[in-house]
């Protein structure tokens, strides 16, 4: 299959958007484009697992390439394991979904669903390359497009959340660019530097080379995905970005630095990431635990999700941190799980403020009664975040205490110990919001009159469920999926932790 019309379908789709007038045109081509990926992706997923059914064995499947740059070393290589389908799979789904939640988006509606179909392309881009510099292009391309969505569809204190964000993670991403150059001018293939993965990951880096780039290349990422001290942007961000964007962010952007960290920092730089794994696992628990206390605090739903996800990616960061086969296929699994349950949780918020103009706990209540169909999804998403099982919460969370388990260490244990903590406080402020916003009596009579979930609003909130529901039910699947992958980054792991 070639992985390149995974870039050239958003593509067509971008130049459709920009020669047609209307919302009814411009929305009927974001659907279409946003539909076509998922079956491409689908397509994708048959594909790999028959070829992985018939005995290839390789480390990436479906490879291809370009010269772009030849004297610098630049490629366009592209190729695609179990753990880079996954999280191709989630974000044709959350694209999808944000593309029905916004159906009804007047404001400027072709650079609306223009720019959501650009981010689309930019995560391909990224999940499939296999050169450093074009991974890098890919990352950089997603962030421009969420400063303009908070920008200029936002709320609240929407130019400084656009502005803040927009600095935070293009300082992530010059951090992360000293990382990949560290690794370009320390490794050489036949005397040329290179950005291609493996010949990065083929060459022995000097382990002091590895403590110097290993903090650029983990923390620049880290930033994407809420790393503690650096996660501020987070509330701000989704507290102020449209429903679609919130759901873009949360579900798919925040999942570019969980990927980078493991693929780029931990891969390439094994030795170092050893070394540094105590002050990772310290920092993961910290904005697990800060990111629930936090959610605690707030009122409004928005920052509640959005704090949250500070909680949720500290378990990707602490799977990583831990260093085992299981608490790494948990951070991916945590990755799908977080980008789907998310997406949901802001995709019913923004139904409710759509119809009743708050997102504030206390002046909401009884929603139950008027819209049956969007508290139910807003009780899903709730129980998934707090690890109900038979939700992929419960299998994500749960894989990663069982990989940091698998460590006798006592500080690997308390490190279990004080994550397994924060389910009993997601799971205070998860039923408080439950039971303040969607049970109980009618607090406004104004709200009688509202009208439940729409058919768009409904197939959004519906395809994420499932992909919710057959994590948390057949998890199988999925960790078949990752394991090959998993593998690989294991052997070099447990390579470079026996020197």
């Amino acid at each position: 299959m070639n992985l390149s019309l995974l870039i050239i379908l958003p593509f067509i789709t971008l130049l459709a958007i920009l020669l047609v007038r209307g919302l009814k045109q411009v929305r009927t081509i974001a659907l279409a484009g946003s539909a076509l990926q998922l079956l491409l992706v689908l397509a994708l997923l048959y594909l790999y697992r028959e070829e992985r059914a018939a005995g290839n064995n390789a480390a990436f499947i479906f490879e291809d390439g370009y010269i772009w740059y030849r004297s610098l070393g630049i490629n366009y290589h592209v190729g695609v394991d179990g753990i880079s389908i996954a999280m191709i799979l989630m974000t044709a789904l959350v694209v999808i979904a944000g593309v029905l939640v916004s159906w009804k988006m007047e404001k400027m509606n072709k650079e609306f669903f223009f720019l959501l179909i650009f981010l689309s392309l930019g995560a391909y881009g990224f999940f499939i390359s296999l050169d450093l510099f074009t991974l890098f292009f890919f990352l950089e391309l997603a962030v421009i497009p969420k400063f303009l969505l908070i920008g200029i569809w936002g709320s609240g204190k929407k130019e400084y959340s656009a502005m803040k964000l927009a600095l935070m993670l293009m300082g992530g991403s010059a951090l992360v660019f000293v990382g990949l150059a560290g690794l370009y001018f320390n490794t050489s293939v036949n005397g040329a530097h290179s950005f291609d993965l493996f010949d990065v990951a083929n060459q022995h880096i000097p382990v002091g080379v590895q403590r110097v780039f290993f903090p650029f290349a983990f923390v620049g990422f880290g930033i994407f995905t809420a790393l503690f001290p650096f996660h501020t942007w987070v509330p701000d961000g989704h507290s102020s970005a449209p429903t679609a964007a919130s759901m873009f962010l949360a579900g798919i952007s925040m999942k570019l630095g969980g990927y980078g960290c493991l693929r780029v920092a931990t891969f390439l730089m094994p030795e170092a990431a050893k070394e540094y794994s105590t002050i990772i696992i310290v920092l993961a628990c910290i904005a697990i635990l800060y990111g629930a206390f936090a959610t605690m605090m707030q009122n409004d739903l928005k920052y509640i999700n959005a704090y949250s996800s500070v909680s949720h990616c500290g378990f990707i960061l602490l799977g990583i941190g831990i260093l085992t086969r299981t608490s790494i296929n948990g951070a991916v699994i945590q990755m799908v799980s977080h980008g789907l349950m998310t997406a949901l949780f802001f995709a019913a918020i923004g139904m409710i403020y759509d119809r009743t103009h708050s997102r504030q706990v206390a002046q909401l209540g009884g929603l139950m009664k008027m819209m049956p169909f969007i508290s139910t999804v807003f009780v899903i998403a709730g129980l998934c975040s707090l690890g109900m099982p038979g939700l992929s919460g419960f299998v994500a969370e749960m894989t990663v205490f069982m990989g940091s388990w698998e460590k006798s260490d006592m500080f690997y244990r308390i490190a279990t110990i004080v994550a397994c903590a924060s389910i009993v406080v997601t799971a205070v402020y998860i039923l408080r919001a439950v039971g303040s916003a969607i049970m109980g009596p009618v607090k406004n009579s104004g709200y009688l009159p509202l009208k439940d979930a729409g058919w768009n609003e409904k197939l959004a909130a519906g395809l994420l469920i499932v992909g919710i529901l057959v994590i948390g039910i057949a998890p199988l699947y999925l960790t078949e999926l990752i394991n090959p992958g998993t593998d690989i980054i294991m052997n070099v792991i447990n390579k470079a932790v026996t020197k």
